[in-house]
């Protein structure tokens, strides 16, 4: 695991970073969900910046942005999510970054969404103290197949 990884709040300059890491089709498969054209993009993230419930971070390795992480709030429920450009997978960065974002988040619980066969993404939240709660059948946002989802829960601080 490395130590070099940082989070500081989302600029405008790391949008464009941020839609090109969601333009990734092996990325979109493993999340299941799909990339969005560039105005659906930007209009989204119009949406949560100006969102005062949702907090948003930008995920920085060696000082170089390589994702983000996010929580939003869902009806009864406090989310956690992130996306990490592909070149940096399998650097432990993932799971450092959520482990700092858990550090300064202390809505508990908190659960995450995960597709069932995004096996590096669920052994993350695993490594920093969500377990599973719950599995789901359900259908792909990214192509309309089945895909099973995974929902994780953290519900106690300091897990990691």
């Amino acid at each position: 695991m490395t130590d070099d990884v940082s989070l500081r709040r989302v600029e405008a300059g790391d949008l464009s970073i941020f839609f090109d890491h969601q333009m990734d089709p092996v990325a979109n498969r493993r999340a299941a969900f799909p990339a969005r054209d560039y105005p659906s993009f930007m209009a989204h993230w119009e949406k949560i910046l100006k969102d005062g419930s949702v907090i948003t971070n930008t995920i920085l390795y060696d000082g170089e942005v390589v994702g983000n992480i996010v929580s939003w709030e869902q009806p009864g429920e406090r989310e956690v999510g992130y996306w990490i450009g592909r070149d940096h997978w399998g650097k432990g960065i993932a799971t450092r970054a959520l482990a700092v974002f858990l550090e300064n988040l202390s809505n508990r619980p908190l659960f995450a969404h995960v597709a069932e066969h995004n096996y590096a993404s669920i052994r993350v939240l695993e490594k920093c103290g969500f377990s599973i709660l719950r599995r789901e059948k359900g259908i792909s946002v990214a192509n309309g197949d089945p895909t099973d989802e995974v929902i994780l829960m953290l519900d106690h601080p300091g897990a990691y």
